[in-house]
């Protein structure tokens, strides 16, 4: 149940009913992306045994932004609770600037799970990795201890995106950290691991690995969207289980 929501422009909190227990809210942002100068910042607490998922309408389209964007997540997470941040990708025009950073802090028993991905941009009109800057950052601490840490850095000043990036588009990984998301984490290190090794030139390239006692982390290139989401797909239905609902049944 959602206990309490408040939100200001542009920013507006949408909360749809599910077939389980956990409170969804979904983000809506009224000006259709980000804009220079933007700066979001989303703060959830999440009570002993309760489960939420956090999640957006769309993609997050970053508009062209010299003086730069960005967004900003802190969680709390109680004992025995669950968190899944399940945004869609975000989508950097060309000059973008965005910055993302994301930090939540975990009771012992607690339990979270984090969708992050971006794309190459609007390919279709030849802006292909033309932005000026893309940051990412998740740090995730249990009783106070970093338990995981990861830090992407996309920067033309230091070498071109494209030629980098090579045949890839799209760009996805899924964290899954603690007892409540099992069954995600078998499911992706077997799903992975079946998966295959990648061919040489091939269109995806997948992976998965165990992160700590209790934690999984896939990540997934592809030259598409569509094939990218599809390598996730089995860790996404085990959701169902915790969250009620597959959030991505009728998405991606």
């Amino acid at each position: 149940m959602l206990a309490k929501a408040f939100a200001t422009n542009p920013l507006r909190v949408l909360a749809p009913r599910n077939h389980g227990e956990a409170a969804w809210v979904f983000l809506s942002n009224l000006g259709g992306g980000l804009v220079d100068g933007d700066r979001l910042d989303v703060d959830v607490d999440v009570q002993e045994g309760a489960a939420a998922l956090i999640g957006t309408q769309a993609s997050t389209k970053v508009y062209r932004s010299p003086r730069g964007c960005s967004q900003r997540l802190r969680g709390l997470v109680g004992d025995e609770a669950v968190l899944a941040v399940v945004p869609d990708p975000v989508v950097c025009f060309a000059g973008a600037n965005y910055e993302q950073d994301t930090r939540i802090k975990l009771s012992p028993s607690a339990s979270v799970l984090i969708v992050d991905g971006y794309t190459c941009g609007r390919s279709a009109r030849g802006e292909r990795w033309e932005f000026d800057q893309y940051t990412s950052r998740t740090t995730i601490e249990r009783a106070g201890t970093p338990v995981f840490i990861d830090a992407t850095r996309l920067d033309p000043a230091i070498g071109s995106i494209a030629q980098r990036l090579g045949r890839f588009d799209v760009i996805l990984s899924v964290l899954a950290i603690g007892p409540r998301f099992a069954s995600v984490r078998r499911t992706m290190l077997e799903s992975f691991a079946a998966f295959g090794a990648p061919t040489r030139g091939g269109s995806v390239i997948a992976a998965a690995s165990p992160v700590g006692h209790d934690g999984a982390l896939a990540r997934v290139a592809a030259d598409r969207f569509e094939k990218a989401s599809s390598a996730l797909r089995p860790s996404f239905g085990a959701l169902a289980d915790v969250l009620g609902d597959n959030p991505f049944v009728r998405k991606w």
